[in-house]
């Protein structure tokens, strides 16, 4: 199974969440082609209300301590409620490093 398909599973099973966004953002960075290594997670989901950014995020890290222990870099997190979710998460700004830059 892809990285980014254990992602998507574990926090549709813990967090049943109305929206979920795993998108594999490696392409965008200086790692060789068809790399798991850069993700953007876009959740809406009843399991955060009450909680604050960070443990929100604390969670999330929890639910994916493997895919992080394996190779997964970096994790861009936009979190919300139901009623938080607007339909749309910020755009990942550009990799600088590496080749990149240029």
């Amino acid at each position: 199974m892809s990285i980014e398909a254990s992602i998507r599973d574990k926090l549709q099973a813990a967090l049943s969440p109305v929206h979920l966004e795993v998108v594999n953002e490696s392409h965008m960075h200086n790692v060789p082609a068809d790399s798991e290594t850069h993700f953007k997670l876009v959740v809406a989901s009843d399991a955060f209300d009450g909680l604050r950014a960070v443990k929100r995020h604390q969670r999330i890290y929890s639910l994916l301590s493997e895919e992080l222990e394996k190779g997964v870099h970096a994790l861009a997190m936009h979190t919300y409620t139901p009623d938080e979710w607007s339909g749309k998460a910020p755009d990942s700004p550009r990799c600088l490093g590496g080749n990149k830059a240029s």
